[in-house]
């Protein structure tokens, strides 16, 4: 049974029928040049509105903010005019979508920087990790990291002032909201982790220092559209491209209580059963007690993802652990998840060959539940 997953809920000025929504999902095929969303894209999420609310893939609010290939932005006339398509016909649809505001920070390359400069970071620290990029010949290919710069205080108040216009675009585009992409081991998320950070001025040190640059960015989009249109994703005891934090407790505890402040749609947080694009092994114990901590200092709606199942995500909402599941492979295979659910069918099995890059095979032409049927 599902009843508890299947029951309304108000997000910000959003009515939704259930609680399932679907989590940002990275699948680079934005069309190009200009990294603008295409019709391809738009059948994508037009075939997936039956979500309670889909939150968009990370979409990059600079040409500096953009770390893989063929990933969408959110800075341009011609990717503003992409996005209000696919905004269009999910509301067609009956659907509800945020648009994710990413910037990567210093998991990025030279190739995707203004004047092929080094990627931007709190600290010039060495990344432990790999980008997609594209070869001489066009083709995707994983490449290394070099060592970023250090961002300047001025250079802080630039990414702040270019998160407010990406917001301002989104809005402008016909989306519901915007998600805050501040997990996951990119830019917000390298300020906060002491792992990353190790500057010395007012946005390193102290957990309120590391805090400030994310606060800052969530007061200037509020400002822009409204605290009840905006939602952060933070991934507490994440260790994707090298993050980690000394006193995650404690410093998570701070930003989650200062988010308190503003009347958000809701916090999103990612359990550690998924790490970047691969399953943790070795889950840190204490994960259960943060998110419990987390759940009862937050007084919004809170919405958890990572690994959930049908049941598992009925059993999260009916405990009180969350308000929403937002489910992410299985929405790449299963257009009509909730359907699914709801019913307690099969699930298709989504192609991971087929997850960045490419075309339309293992992107739009999953079969729904009523063709599996007549299979």
């Amino acid at each position: 049974m599902t009843t508890h997953l299947f029951c309304p809920i108000s997000v910000g000025p959003l009515s939704l029928p259930h609680r399932v929504a679907m989590a940002p999902l990275t699948r680079s095929r934005a069309g190009q040049p200009g990294n603008i969303p295409t019709d391809m894209n738009t059948t994508y999420y037009r075939q997936r509105a039956s979500a309670a609310l889909i939150i968009s893939e990370a979409t990059q609010i600079s040409p500096q903010g953009q770390g893989y290939a063929w990933t969408p932005g959110i800075h341009t006339e011609a990717q503003i005019a992409g996005w209000r398509a696919v905004a269009d016909a999910v509301h067609a649809e009956g659907g509800r979508m945020f648009l994710q505001l990413w910037h990567v920070g210093r998991v990025s390359h030279p190739m995707f920087q203004p004047a092929n400069a080094l990627p931007v970071a709190p600290s010039a620290l060495p990344v432990p990790g790999k980008t997609f990029v594209t070869d001489p010949d066009g083709n995707g290919i994983w490449a290394d990291i070099p060592v970023p710069q250090a961002l300047t205080a001025a250079g802080v108040a630039e990414i702040v002032a270019d998160y407010r216009q990406a917001a301002r675009n989104a809005m402008a585009a016909g989306m519901d909201g915007v998600e805050i992409h501040a997990g996951n081991g990119y830019l917000l998320d390298q300020f906060i982790n002491s792992a990353s950070n190790h500057r010395q001025d007012n946005y390193g040190g102290s957990i309120e220092n590391r805090a400030r640059f994310l606060l800052e960015v969530v007061d200037a989009v509020s400002a822009e559209i409204g605290a009840e249109r905006v939602a952060v994703r933070l991934t507490p005891m994440g260790r994707f491209m090298g993050m980690g934090d000394t006193t995650p407790e404690d410093t998570f505890g701070y930003i989650v209580g200062r988010l308190n402040e503003w009347p958000l749609a809701y916090l999103h947080l990612v359990e550690p059963a998924i790490v970047g694009t691969v399953r943790d092994e070795h889950v840190d114990p204490r994960w259960d007690a943060i998110i419990r901590q987390l759940r009862k200092t937050y007084q919004g709606v809170l919405m958890l993802a990572g690994g959930y199942d049908g049941e598992s995500a009925e059993r999260a909402i009916a405990d009180g652990r969350a308000d929403i599941i937002a489910f992410g492979r299985p929405f790449i295979g299963n257009p009509d998840l909730p359907e699914r659910l709801r019913g307690n069918y099969p699930l298709n099995t989504p192609d991971a060959a087929a997850f960045f890059g490419g075309g339309a095979q293992g992107y739009v032409d999953y079969p729904v539940l009523s063709q599996d049927q007549a299979a």
